[in-house]
């Protein structure tokens, strides 16, 4: 018997409709460094861990732990937030989600 596709209220395909609700990782990424583990091992409460990036330098928005979009900080109330100045195409963004 062949399967029916079957669509929701909006005309979205059930299956692409059930994708769309999945919940994905996302991260803003301030920078990168690489440390030895030694010095990984001695940090504490009030060690700073100087990144290799300036400090006007984009943000990098990942989902699923890859690179999407950029975008800069802003302050939100008493929260921190990303305003986005670039993001991949629809296509570059399905394909972050592997």
């Amino acid at each position: 018997m062949p399967a029916t596709d079957l669509t929701d209220k909006r005309g979205m395909s059930t299956e692409l409709s059930t994708i769309m609700k999945l919940r994905v990782p996302v991260i803003v990424q301030i920078g990168d460094r690489d440390v030895p583990m030694e010095d990984v091992l001695a940090l504490g409460p009030g060690a700073i861990l100087e990144l290799e990036m300036s400090a006007d330098a984009p943000l990098t928005l990942r989902v699923n732990n890859k690179p999407i979009g950029e975008g800069e900080a802003v302050k939100l109330g008493e929260n921190f937030g990303l305003r986005l100045t670039h993001i991949g195409s629809p296509s570059e963004r399905v394909e972050a989600l592997g």
